[in-house]
């Protein structure tokens, strides 16, 4: 799954003046798209998002470069049978993305969480809407959670969704694996 981008989606940013030396596609969010799509996810340890901000640029390509099964993947495993492929898919490809900004990463909340705060540009297609061919921004700001497989202990960093509906109660084992109650872990940032 060879690419020859210039530049990786997640290094473009359209509100800067300035720019550093923007990394390639191949340097930056291509090793983690071909590892998980090689199958290769689980045999590849130094292959995984070292930080809520790298997974979230990672995401971020994968919506440009439309790889929803990683955004999927990605997301935590208690939400990842909730989230419609296609509709991923299908939004991924009906937007015109136009760079990403990183406004604010807060690495260490707790014991397992983290927040990226972004900006992800974007053209409308819509040519019935006033805003046809402008730039907009989404702005977020994502909790993510650093779950550890308890058979190998290898740990991972997840995106947490806060638009699935889950039936999961505050007093009720979080859905991240911690062991925790639900309120006093992930549902403290949905």
């Amino acid at each position: 799954m060879q690419s020859s981008l210039p530049v990786c989606p997640c290094q473009i940013n359209p509100t800067t003046e300035t720019t550093d030396a923007p990394l390639s596609y191949q340097e930056c969010c291509q090793p983690y798209h071909d590892a998980f799509y090689n199958d290769e996810i689980d045999k590849a340890d130094g292959i995984k998002a070292e930080t809520a901000e790298r997974l979230m640029r990672t995401r971020y390509s994968a919506f440009v470069l439309i790889k929803p099964d990683y955004i999927v993947n990605t997301t935590v495993p208690a939400q990842q049978g909730l989230l419609d492929v296609q509709a991923i898919k299908s939004w991924a490809m009906d937007t015109d993305w136009a760079g990403l900004e990183i406004v604010e990463h807060k690495p260490k909340l707790g014991k397992r969480h983290a927040q990226v705060e972004f900006k992800a540009y974007f053209n409308t297609k819509d040519n019935t809407n006033d805003l046809a061919g402008k730039i907009q921004a989404h702005h977020e700001l994502s909790a993510f959670v650093k779950v550890t497989n308890k058979t190998n202990q290898d740990a991972r960093w997840y995106f947490i969704d806060p638009t699935v509906r889950m039936n999961v109660s505050q007093k009720q084992p979080c859905i991240c694996g911690s062991g925790e109650k639900f309120k006093r872990c992930c549902g403290m940032y949905l």
